[in-house]
Order: C-alpha cells, then sequence, then structure tokens
C-alpha cells in the first residue's frame, strides 16, 4: 500500500509517501515539503499568530492535494512541539480539522523520542547494541537510550534550533555574549538529564537524526546526500568543536554558502551546533553516526506493525 506521513513540525510541514507493507522496508515515492518555522511565529503570549495559522490551514490543504495525487491510500497526521506547546493549539487544531478534514495528532516530547528511536533501531537492526540516539528538531531536542525497540529512556528538551535562534541569537551574526549566554543555557539543561541515562551504562552505539545532524555532519565532511541513503556518516565532536567558533562569527548567508547548508536552515545552524556540541560532549560522545530514518519513519514502522499479518 501506499502511505503519507504528514509532518507538521516547528520547521518544515513534510509530506512523505512511501510504498509499505507489514514486515518490508518502507521505500519513499514522493517528498513534498514547505517550510513554515512554526516555532519563529509564535507571538509573546506563546500562540501561532492568524498569519501562521493560515499559512498552515493552506500548506495542509496543499500536502493533502499532493497525497491524492500520488495515489495515497492512507495520510498519517501529526504535529510536534511548535504546534504542541502554543496556547492556542485547540483552536488551530479545531481549524485545521474544520477546512481540511485533518485531525492532527499531537505527539507528546517522549513519543517523538520513542518513535525516533524505533526508527534507528530497525535502521542499524539488534547488532548495534545498546543505542544512544539524538535528535535535534527546530522546537525539541530529544534522547532515548535502550537495547529493544523501545527505549528504557527517552526525554524531549525545549532546545530545538528554532526556538533557540529566535529566542536566544537575536543578532545576524550574533553577538558573542549572546552566544556564550545560549551555551551556558543548553549545557545546564542537558546536565540535568545526564543521570537519568548514565544508570543504564554506556551504549554501544551512538546515533543522531535530523537536518541539524545531518548539515553538521556534512560540514565536518560526510559525504554528500546524493551519494545514498547508505553512505556512513559521521560526526565527530573534534571536528564539531572546531567548527562551532567560526559559526559564531559568520551570518546567515554566509553559513548558507557553506556544503551541505540550506538557506532555510542557516540562520539555525549556530543553536543547533551549540546543542549537538553539548549534548556530545556531556554523554561523553567521540563520534556518532547519523541515521537516515527518523520520526517519520517511525510513525509509518509503527502503523505498519499494527496492520493484521
Amino acid at each position: 500500500m501506499r502511505l503519507g506521513v504528514l509532518d507538521v513540525g516547528s520547521n518544515t510541514v513534510h509530506l512523505l509517501a512511501v510504498d509499505a507493507h507489514r514486515g518490508a522496508r518502507p521505500l519513499p515515492a514522493h517528498s513534498y515539503k514547505a517550510e513554515l518555522r512554526l516555532a519563529e511565529l509564535l507571538d509573546p503570549d506563546g500562540a501561532i499568530g492568524p498569519d501562521g495559522v493560515d499559512r498552515l490551514v493552506a500548506t495542509i490543504a496543499d500536502a493533502l492535494q499532493a497525497a491524492e495525487d500520488k495515489g495515497c491510500e492512507d495520510v498519517l497526521p501529526f504535529a510536534t512541539s511548535a504546534v504542541r506547546e502554543a496556547t492556542n493549539a485547540d483552536q488551530v487544531l479545531a481549524r485545521v480539522k474544520s477546512e481540511t478534514g485533518v485531525d492532527l495528532e499531537v505527539l507528546t516530547g517522549e513519543q517523538e523520542a520513542r518513535l525516533t528511536f524505533l526508527a534507528a533501531r530497525r535502521w542499524f537492526g539488534w547488532s548495534a547494541g545498546k543505542l544512544l540516539v539524538l535528535d535535534i528538531g527546530g522546537g525539541s531536542l530529544e534522547i532515548a537510550y535502550g537495547i529493544d525497540e523501545e527505549p528504557d529512556a527517552a526525554v524531549s528538551l525545549p532546545l530545538g534550533a528554532g526556538r533557540l535562534t529566535a529566542g536566544w541569537l537575536p543578532g545576524d551574526p550574533p553577538d558573542p555574549i549572546d552566544v556564550k549566554a545560549l551555551r551556558r543555557h543548553v549545557r545546564a539543561r542537558i546536565a540535568r538529564t545526564v543521570g537519568e541515562f548514565a544508570r543504564f551504562g554506556s551504549p554501544d552505539h551512538v546515533v543522531a537524526t535530523s537536518k541539524t545532524f545531518k548539515q553538521l555532519a556534512r560540514l565536518a565532511g560526510a559525504a554528500r546526500s546524493g551519494e545514498g541513503l547508505y553512505v556512513q556518516r559521521e560526526l565527530s565532536r573534534t571536528a564539531l568543536e572546531e567548527w562551532v567558533p567560526t559559526l559564531a562569527t559568520m551570518n546567515s548567508v554566509q553559513r548558507a554558502g557553506l556544503p551541505g547548508v540550506s538557506e532555510g536552515r542557516s540562520a539555525q545552524l549556530l543553536a543547533g551546533a551549540l546543542v549537538a556540541e553539548g549534548a556530545m560532549d556531556l554523554f561523553g560522545v567521540e563520534t556518532l553516526e547519523v541515521c537516515p530514518w527518523a520520526l517519520r519513519e517511525g510513525v509509518i514502522l509503527r502503523r505498519l506493525d499494527q496492520l493484521a499479518p
């Protein structure tokens, strides 16, 4: 069957259509995405403003049309931190439902972490042993750890690249004082969670997902996306620590000129790098591997698991 997964994230609205059946690897068939950066459209009261809601409704309608055009039998719609934490989330969800017919499932942060962990586990398999999975989104950082398909520990922290850029780095390039303050904030928040994971012992394999980690790995010399899914891509803490000071001196236009950095994400890259660096340092990670699958694939895999044999 052809399934569509509609991901209303903090940065983008992304429809991924896949050909899939129970027990098989989902094969991507079509991708439609639009950058809304909802995490940056919140007003001072924490609500998504009227323009943001209008754009969200229109984008979801376009995504549904794309799903129909590509023959999706079903669409699995979900939203993450930007909608979850908006003070007017109920009104936004009601309007989306009334105007598009889409009943968005709002995932909790822990659900995000667990579904992303499932995707990473299926990608790397049982031979990877105990996995530590890191995911930096636009609104939050997810961390999960375990040896099975369900993690032993999973947390979500409000340390997304878009959220932190909007709230902590107003300058372009940013003020060094602001960068230092954000670095201190990020590390303090991550440090509170380290003990929860340390009691399970050291992981056998550390994995990262998300656009932020893919871009940072590309900067550090990893293969281009055009070289395919199955090329191993790694990011070392040493390489990341060398790049962070450079990124801090650049404006968004300069960052967009770097290998693998998209124009739409260039403004967020420094904040994402500070989160990645802090997580790798505090968890004692020297090198991690980038996983091509993440939350969307986790949602699809869970749905396929629920289908009758």
